[in-house]
């Protein structure tokens, strides 16, 4: 198939010498799940179309990158799984999506539009400014409006991050847009093939954004950044604004924060660790700016665990596209990692790996051995600034 050869040649699939490096190096396979990044590899080189579709690995791939900066030849294999999966979609091919196929359904949903979103309303319980129309800051909230529904049950409440976000943005002297008509980025449907409700949503949100006046763009979702900087290129028709995700604006200001003691009872003198995103860590190669911000807070010691930064473990479940048992130990492993650090919060800078590490604490027989405070950074910040 011309697809899969012009995939192998965008992403230097060709070059593969076969040496197993990216086996070796995949969290999945590491966890003993029988997957390999190279019959990706193999598939699109060789033109095995149907192998591709029937191997069944294709979706299992977390997109986490640790292969790519293993590999000798640089092959780029994140983006021929994506670019793969745009070619199974096109055959009629959907992953096994979790909870039913019900976040993908949303996400189209709202790229079709016509759906009435409330998406401002946990902005006003909670007293936060946001302009409904024009600001120099605009900030980018993302799906976090309806995990905290969909992922009650596991006491995820992302939307925390969120407020503290707005809170700190609004305490730095600036009213941000945060609009009601934003939609989902698209980053889900995007890496599961589906480009042409990717496009849509996409089109839509870049005028949403350039409606605003905007100059910097800032979001607590490692992934919506990482669509919005890298995914979004092709469809701005002005300057796009500075995106930046809230770690880094809120490194940029430390000298204004005025950190102070905060409430020491609840988060001075606590030891913490750091899960670090795929899409913000591999992708975008944002290490630094949230250990300067947790640093920098009073009363915090940071505790790194062993696998960090670069190699870091992911939370095992990017794209919706894919949970298993395989999935559950990468998360079971990275918990206990995380508690053997003896920090007392698990701290995060994406909604996904938090719901994510979430799911696998309700594991009744384990719950002892790997259930740990979850925060967001900015909860971290907003406790600590006086």
């Amino acid at each position: 198939m011309q697809q899969l050869a012009e995939a192998a040649k965008r992403t230097r699939a060709w070059a593969c010498y076969d040496c197993g490096k990216c086996t070796s190096t995949c969290p999945v396979a590491r966890a003993g799940g029988h997957f390999s990044p190279r019959r990706n590899v193999l598939a699109a080189n060789q033109n095995q179309a149907q192998a591709l579709l029937d191997d069944g690995g294709l979706y299992v791939c977390l997109s986490c990158g640790a292969c790519d900066q293993r590999c000798p030849a640089e092959v780029r294999f994140t983006d021929l799984v994506k670019e793969l999966r745009v070619y199974a979609h096109g055959e009629g091919y959907e992953p096994d999506c979790p909870h039913g196929g019900a976040l993908q359904s949303l996400m189209r949903m709202m790229a079709r539009g016509g759906t009435e979103q409330d998406r401002r309303g946990w902005l006003e319980e909670a007293g936060l400014n946001g302009n409904k129309q024009r600001s120099s800051v605009f900030y980018w909230v993302g799906c976090a409006v309806y995990y905290d529904d969909m992922f009650k049950d596991y006491g995820v409440q992302t939307l925390n991050g969120s407020r503290a976000a707005v809170g700190l943005i609004n305490q730095l002297g600036t009213n941000p847009v945060v609009s009601g008509e934003e939609r989902c980025c698209g980053h889900d449907l995007l890496w599961n093939g589906d480009v042409e409700h990717f496009e849509m949503l996409a089109r839509h949100n870049v005028k949403v954004i350039e409606r605003s006046g905007a100059e910097v763009l800032v979001t607590s979702c490692a992934e919506c950044l990482r669509t919005l900087r890298m995914d979004y290129e092709p469809f701005w028709e002005e300057e796009p604004p500075r995106m930046l995700h809230i770690t880094e604006y809120l490194a940029e200001q430390l000298g204004e924060l005025g950190l102070g003691e905060g409430d020491t009872e609840q988060d001075g003198s606590r030891a913490v660790t750091y899960q670090d995103p795929c899409r913000l860590g591999r992708h975008l190669g944002i290490y630094d700016a949230p250990r300067q911000v947790m640093e920098a807070l009073p009363g915090v010691e940071l505790k790194e665990m062993g696998r960090n930064r670069t190699g870091a473990v992911c939370c095992a479940g990017s794209t919706w596209s894919n949970c298993d048992r395989y999935a559950k130990k990468i998360q079971v492993d990275r918990l206990k990692e995380a508690r053997a650090t003896g920090a007392e919060v698990l701290v995060t800078s994406c909604p996904k790996c938090q719901i994510h590490l979430s799911c696998a604490m309700n594991d009744p027989n384990l719950e002892d051995e790997i259930r740990i405070e979850m925060r967001d950074v900015a909860e971290l910040v907003a406790a600590a600034r006086s």
